[in-house]
C-alpha cells in the first residue's frame, strides 16, 4: 500500500480533538497515548496502543478526530490517506477482510475495559491491566523481562478509574507479595500466574 512513514517523538501530538481526518495511522514501534478532555477539564486517557495497532479510526464516522494522540516516546507510524485507502478497501476483499478484522479488535478491546472498570476492584484493574499489555507487548515484539512501561502510573490511573495513590499502593502490594518487582517503570512479572489470580478476583 502506498503511504508515508512518519517519526513522532514523545511528547508529540499525532492528531488532536476536533482534527479534520485525514490520515489513518499503523503504529510500527513505540507507544501511544489517547485521551479526551472531561467536562471538568481533566485530560481522561482512553486508551495506550503499541505497535500493530491503529490510530485515527475514532475520526471515521464524523469525519474529525475526537480524541488526541500523544506519542508516550519516539514512536514510527505509517500513514494512509484515508480517502485512497477507503477506495482500495473497495477493490481488495482481502484487505477488507483484515481491516473488518482490525476494528473488531477495538471493539472487543473497549468491551473487556468496560467490564473492567465495571466490575473489578483496584488490584483486580491493575493487575488485568498488566496481563493484557504483557501479552500485547509479547505480540508486538517489545522486551518484556522486564516490561517498560512509557506511561506514568497517574495516566494508568486515569485509564483505570483509578486515583494516582491507589495505583501505586496497589503497585507496592504486588511487590510485597512477591508477584511483581518494581524498578520506577520497568516491571518485572516475578509470578505470572499469582498476578492472574489477582485479576481474576477471590474465589466464591
Amino acid at each position: 500500500m502506498a503511504g508515508k512513514h512518519r517519526v513522532v517523538t514523545r511528547g508529540s501530538l499525532l492528531f488532536g480533538n476536533g482534527d479534520p481526518l485525514g490520515l489513518l495511522y499503523e503504529l510500527q514501534s513505540g507507544s501511544f497515548k489517547t485521551s479526551v478532555c472531561a467536562p471538568d477539564g481533566r485530560q481522561q486517557v482512553t486508551g495506550f496502543q503499541l505497535a500493530g495497532d491503529w490510530l485515527g479510526l475514532d475520526g471515521i464516522d464524523t469525519g474529525r478526530h475526537s480524541l488526541d494522540a500523544v506519542a508516550l516516546e519516539d514512536t514510527q507510524v505509517f500513514a494512509l490517506d484515508y480517502v485512497a485507502f477507503g477506495d482500495m478497501l473497495k477493490r481488495s476483499a482481502a484487505l477488507q477482510r483484515q481491516f473488518n478484522k482490525v476494528m473488531s479488535r477495538e471493539i472487543v478491546r473497549e468491551h473487556a475495559m468496560l467490564l473492567v472498570l465495571g466490575r473489578m476492584h483496584a488490584e483486580q484493574r491493575v493487575a488485568t491491566f498488566l496481563l493484557d499489555l504483557l501479552q500485547r507487548m509479547c505480540s508486538g515484539g517489545y522486551a518484556t523481562e522486564p516490561m517498560q512501561l512509557h506511561m506514568s502510573r497517574e495516566e494508568m490511573g486515569s485509564y483505570l478509574g483509578l486515583k494516582l495513590e491507589t495505583v501505586s499502593r496497589t503497585f507496592s502490594k504486588l511487590q510485597l507479595d512477591g508477584v511483581l518487582e518494581v524498578r520506577h517503570r520497568r516491571i518485572h512479572v516475578l509470578d505470572k500466574a499469582a498476578l492472574q489470580r489477582v485479576a481474576h478476583g477471590p474465589e466464591p
